[in-house]
């Protein structure tokens, strides 16, 4: 085998086929779960029967797996070249079930993914000046509200999917979606990574077995589209535009780009590996060209899954080859309609239970993103409340924009959008506009603080006779510093802040 010193770069190393194989369905396994999710969530919200969605499913591992292989692979000004899993992206969820409340349907999703698509490509290139208006103070407040707006969809399965059936909300939904959950919780315990890491998909293969043993799961239509099959390009009509559709869904590809951003940086440094603004640019340019090509095969809009890059961490197999076999192995799934046929025939109270799991992790992902968030002197924290406040309103109250007109149903009744506008908007306007170089500590009721103050007079007395120290307290350069580390506000004579209050 060819050593890593005599290789270009480290991700080009090349590995026997064997080693490709089982490292590249690894990198599949690792991901599945995402990618399957969307269509799911999607070709139920669109109302459509177990062909329908298995005609989803298999499109979007089909069009994963190109994706896949061209930001691996690589072609002129296409890819990264990098070991980075593509697949149907989490972010644009929310937006395109409120294209679907609004009537649009599923035309009209694919018709809002391609001409987004197409502007953000024309835009990458130019990225790099406008992703410093996308800090993790945005970014996280978005990723956070994505998790949270698909809560109500696990929350949906877990009652059995179907609001107009007999037994929705039953306890015995409930319990197999609890069966589900508790499976996911211990498979997460066990010590051997490698079944850890496929906790969810392995939950909701055991949950779906419980399931037949007791006859609650319908397999009756599993091969109702044969054993192989090309996806069918826009089987499910010719797309339709809106420019409230475009708009939104315009959001939603900013936000992927600023993901798939951070995730070309992750996996370089992972790599060790030169990652320039050329190679960025060419990244994006084949997660914009893969999604405005996944509508005429029926998917959704590209990223890169940022699961994959954590495996790449734990692995350390660095190989972009190792992806590319992992981007092959998804083309192969998408042309067998029978795996999109067994997703499909999933009983919803296991999704749901795995749900739970997988739409709470989005949720914690932004939550891990904001604790990297400095609150100290600015207002990052109204940004942070407000936006995901804003972002929440659809989802608690999906009528409120109805007295709305259309254009903006559309663009605010998702969760994702309202968040995103909202959290640019306030960045602009508390930490851009005017703001450079000004400590706004004193602005806000919502700045931690260390929790205590000193008196000016108090702390000449104090050093000269230590009558006031706290236990842990130091004296460093004529300032106090507490247990914590933290310098303890020294108030002035015109202040009238008592100290024990502060």
């Amino acid at each position: 085998m060819t050593t890593l010193a005599q290789q270009r770069r480290p991700e080009d190393e090349k590995l026997p086929l064997g080693k490709l194989a089982t490292y590249g369905l690894q990198h599949v396994l690792t991901m599945y779960g995402g990618i399957i999710a969307v269509p799911l969530i999607i070709g139920n919200a669109a109302g459509l029967d177990p062909n329908g969605i298995s005609v989803l499913i298999a499109s979007c591992l089909f069009v994963g797996g190109l994706a896949t292989i061209l930001q691996s692979v690589g072609l002129p000004f296409f890819g990264s070249q990098l070991p980075l899993v593509q697949g149907v992206s989490f972010a644009g969820v929310a937006t395109m079930t409120a294209i679907l409340a609004g009537g649009e349907g599923i035309p009209g999703i694919l018709g809002s993914v391609i001409v987004a698509s197409l502007m953000g490509l024309l835009i990458a290139p130019f990225f790099a000046m406008i992703v410093r208006f996308f800090p993790p103070v945005v970014t996280g407040t978005v990723i956070t509200t994505i998790g949270l707006s698909l809560m109500p969809v696990a929350v949906g399965w877990v009652m059995g999917g179907n609001a107009n059936a007999e037994d929705y909300g039953s306890l015995r939904n409930i319990g197999l979606a609890a069966l589900t959950l508790g499976i996911v919780l211990i498979l997460s315990r066990v010590g051997l990574a490698a079944i850890s890491r496929l906790s969810i998909l392995l939950a909701i293969v055991i949950g779906t077995i419980i399931a037949a043993i007791f006859g609650w799961a319908d397999f009756s239509n599993v091969a109702a589209r044969g054993y192989l099959a090309f996806p069918e390009p826009f089987a499910f009509g010719w797309p339709t535009v809106s420019v409230a559709a475009v708009i939104s869904m315009f959001i939603v590809i900013i936000v992927t780009m600023t993901e798939t951003t951070a995730d070309i940086i992750a996996v370089g440094e992972i790599v060790g590996t030169k990652v320039d603004s050329k190679r960025i640019a060419a990244g994006l340019r084949a997660d914009m060209i893969s999604s405005a090509v996944a509508p005429v095969f029926n998917s959704f809009t590209q990223s890169a899954f940022a699961q994959n890059v954590g495996l790449v961490a734990i692995t350390g197999v660095k190989s972009r080859f190792v992806v590319t076999a992992g981007g092959v192995i998804l083309v192969i799934l998408g042309l067998l309609p029978i795996v999109g046929g067994l997703v499909a025939a999933v009983p919803s109270p296991v999704l749901g239970g795995a749900g739970i799991v997988l739409f709470g992790t989005v949720a914690a992902s932004g939550i891990r993103t904001l604790a990297k968030v400095e609150y100290e002197g600015n207002l990052n924290m109204i940004i942070v409340a407000v936006s995901i406040a804003f972002g929440l309103i659809p989802i608690i109250n999906p009528d409120f924009y109805h007295a709305f007109p259309d254009w903006v149903g559309i663009i605010l009744h998702s969760g994702i959008s309202s968040a995103a506008i909202m959290a640019v908007l306030l960045n602009l306007v508390f930490n851009h506009i005017g703001q450079k170089d000004k400590d706004r500590s004193d602005r806000s009721v919502f700045v931690a603080g260390t929790g205590r103050a000193i008196r000016e007079e108090d702390l000449k007395r104090l050093l000269e006779t230590d009558c006031i120290l706290a236990e842990g307290d130091t004296i460093k350069n004529g300032k106090i510093i507490d247990a914590s580390g933290h310098e303890v506000p020294v108030l002035t004579a015109d202040e009238n802040d008592s100290p024990n209050e502060k």
